[in-house]
């Protein structure tokens, strides 16, 4: 049995809790377009997993450590049902916490995530890394400046994230984006990267969710393919799915406003 963490966690909002899970690198803030909106209907509770944001830990941990703590948190806060959002990797770890206890969970919300994650992205150069490295410090100095977006931006591995460039995304990443890759362990990475190693495909196990579901994602994500996400969506019993043309794996930060609009008429239609 894993021994829990106690983590930092943003509570905003009263009502019917959501908690909220973001991806990597992430943080709590990370997932402030979710919950800034989100909060003036419901309780929404945005931990900074282990290893991120402020939930600071440097020792080895296995991604199963994750869900032990989110257990604990919710049991922390006397929280005996609730809903799911998850971000990416938060996506996946709020699959398996509804795997592993679906009467606790009663609906489920995946953004730009898969049980079966399937990725298409190019190999990384050097000089990818060079104009990621150039355009991210221009940024956190000069959010959204459309020169940076231009001349290094388009150049950068942002090209990759973020598909419509425009300045309202470059203005997320300077204020959450980079602000939460600074603060990722290197703990937190190294369990990523040996779980994605060992493969993870949960698709025979998603017929055991009787939960309403909502899976979104971005049409040219090549970090989780739209089409890898579309497969999540095929498989749950009782699942809305939508895809965004033109918009990739940080989508929420391209188009919040459409994001939000369809996760509140999910809402509404589920009743919760």
């Amino acid at each position: 049995m894993s021994i829990t963490f106690p983590l930092n966690v943003e509570i905003k909002g009263k009502g019917y809790p959501i908690l909220c899970l973001h991806g990597h690198p992430g943080s709590s803030n990370s997932l402030a377009v979710f919950t800034d909106h989100l909060s003036q209907h419901y309780q929404t509770l945005a931990p900074d997993l282990r290893g991120y944001g402020k939930s600071r830990y440097q020792k080895r941990f296995r991604m199963q450590d994750h869900l032990s703590d989110l257990t604990a948190l919710l049991d922390q806060y006397q929280i005996e049902e609730c809903l799911l959002l998850g971000w990416s990797l938060g996506g996946i770890l709020a699959l398996e916490l509804a795997l592993a206890d679906p009467k606790r969970f009663k609906g489920l919300i995946l953004i730009a995530s898969a049980a079966r994650p399937v990725g298409n992205h190019p190999p990384i150069r050097w000089y990818d890394l060079v104009f990621t490295g150039i355009s991210g410090l221009i940024n956190a100095v000069k959010p959204g400046w459309k020169w940076n977006i231009e001349t290094f931006g388009k150049r950068s591995l942002f090209r990759y994230l973020i598909q419509q460039q425009t300045p309202q995304a470059y203005n997320y990443i300077a204020s959450y984006g980079t602000p939460a890759y600074l603060q990722t362990s290197r703990a937190a990475e190294k369990a990523l990267f040996k779980a994605l190693g060992m493969g993870y495909n949960r698709l025979k196990d998603l017929d055991s969710l009787e939960m309403p579901c909502l899976v979104l994602a971005g049409e040219c994500d090549r970090h989780i393919t739209s089409r890898s996400s579309q497969e999540t969506a095929e498989n749950l019993k009782d699942c809305t799915w939508k895809c965004y043309p033109d918009t990739a794996h940080l989508f929420p930060w391209e188009i919040p406003e459409q994001v939000l609009q369809d996760i509140d008429r999910w809402l509404k239609k589920v009743k919760y």
